[in-house]
């Protein structure tokens, strides 16, 4: 397909973070865009301010008519679409150009060098690390998550070198060729679609294929490539790593160089993972170590990713996207590490039935590690409820004195009544819109009481 040819890009499930991003750069090419989702938010306000038609209704009529031009229209669609949606099944049914995100992102990264990070934790903050030092060189971003440093899921650049985050859902990221890419974990996730932990493995040792040039993977992977690790040998090893005034400063060593003293701001052993996965591909590409180690010193971080709402001496809101045992681990580990005295309360909003049963176990085993937890109702996404499975089931395994089911009408004041210093609200689903409020509302009676 010619990009060239197209006039018209119609987006199912416009206000996801990846299909934000990929509808910005075809308004930044000229295109007109419009299209669909579910609820209205901060991402489809900000794509509206762009000139981008959303409307929010599934019905054939919202289509602008100009969109009805198959010749002259791409459709792009999300997987998280269900399969009755009425206008997706409209576009196919009349025989539109119909591509998943993936497959779009795939075809027009083909002309380009491609750098992509991939991974079931980890993927989101390392592919904003390193759109931010690949800024250097006009760089091009497509990021799963909005950069505190440009507010935005998209890096605009040069079309020449490319950034992309490779998401293993749906085997999404097969759909890929890059020149260079990193691997940061392969834990069981997604089992809702591959069924079993070994096919997931068997996809990210398929995208390995596809590799052209250098693939770097987080210690202990079982796929050859590059490997990076923090106080362990690697052929990149950050080491000599200490915490001061909230920021951690480390050295790096390279295959065949060293530099110190690299200062990096984002709290976590797991965020330096992150900050030497990215470090890493940006020095196979060519930028030196200093420019590097420029860059890893102004990064902000990103949205949803131990972001700070509220920071003070008396009271801390934190806000992460962790939805899986493994990141929800990380966070605590952060928060112990910066707060090692403090009371802390997690919120913890589950995603998915299925990710819920998969992970029960290990879910109770990480929300135990808090000192209090409240936990909301099942956010189900894509899904239709399984028998059996709920918050109530999933709190009942939490081994925890200090535990509670709450609901979003009440979530307010059990935070309030709690006497913990410290609280981090977590998971995928709509906690990440109710915390704007909770804020203002906290922010609201700390006024008053003053």
């Amino acid at each position: 397909m010619n990009i060239n040819s197209i006039y018209n890009v119609f987006f199912v499930g416009i206000g996801g973070i990846g299909m934000s991003a990929i509808a910005r750069y075809f308004v930044a090419l000229g295109k007109n865009v419009a299209g669909y989702d579910k609820t209205p938010s901060l991402i489809t306000s900000d794509l509206e301010i762009l000139g981008v038609e959303i409307h929010f209704e599934d019905d054939i009529k919202n289509i602008p008519i100009s969109y009805l031009n198959k010749e002259k229209t791409l459709v792009i669609f999300t997987p998280a679409i269900p399969k009755n949606h009425s206008e997706l099944a409209y576009f196919k049914e009349n025989n539109f150009n119909v591509l998943k995100r993936a497959q779009v992102l795939g075809m027009i990264s083909k002309n380009t060098f491609c750098l992509a990070v991939a991974g079931t934790h980890g993927k989101t903050t390392t592919s904003a690390i390193l759109g931010h030092i690949m800024k250097s060189v006009n760089a091009t971003s497509f990021l799963g998550g909005i950069s505190e440093n440009y507010n935005s899921n998209l890096l605009l650049g040069e079309d020449k070198i490319w950034v992309v985050e490779a998401d293993e859902f749906d085997r999404s990221f097969l759909q890929l060729h890059p020149n260079i890419a990193c691997i940061t974990s392969m834990d069981a996730d997604h089992l809702d679609i591959y069924k079993e932990a070994t096919a997931l493995e068997e996809s990210f040792i398929a995208f390995s294929k596809q590799v052209s040039e250098t693939l770097i993977i987080a210690k202990g992977l079982p796929i050859k490539g590059l490997t990076y690790a923090v106080n362990e040998t690697a052929d990149y090893m950050a080491f000599n790593m200490k915490i001061d005034s909230g920021k951690y400063i480390f050295d790096v060593k390279t295959p065949i160089s060293e530099i110190k003293n690299i200062e990096f701001h984002l709290p976590g052993k797991h965020n330096v993972m992150n900050a030497l996965a990215a470090l890493a591909m940006a020095n196979v590409y060519g930028i030196s170590l200093e420019e590097i180690k420029k860059s890893l010193a102004t990064f902000k971080g990103v949205k949803r990713r131990f972001t700070y709402k509220i920071k003070t001496p008396d009271f801390v809101l934190i806000d992460d996207y962790a939805h899986h045992p493994t990141e929800i681990s990380a966070v605590e580990n952060a928060i112990r590490e910066i707060y090692p005295s403090e009371k802390v309360l997690v919120v913890f909003q589950p995603h998915l039935f299925s990710r819920t049963k998969d992970f029960a176990e290990d879910f109770a085993v990480s929300l135990s590690k808090f000192d209090e937890v409240l936990l909301l109702d099942i956010y189900a996404a894509r899904e239709l409820p399984i028998k059996g499975i709920d918050a109530t089931w999933l709190l009942n395994k939490i081994e925890n004195k200090n535990k509670k089911l709450t609901r979003k009408k009440t979530l307010l004041k059990d935070i309030q009544q709690s006497s913990a210093k410290v609280v981090a609200m977590l998971g995928a689903g709509d906690i990440g819109v109710m915390i704007s409020d909770i804020t203002n509302q906290i922010l609201k009676s700390s006024k008053n009481e003053i």
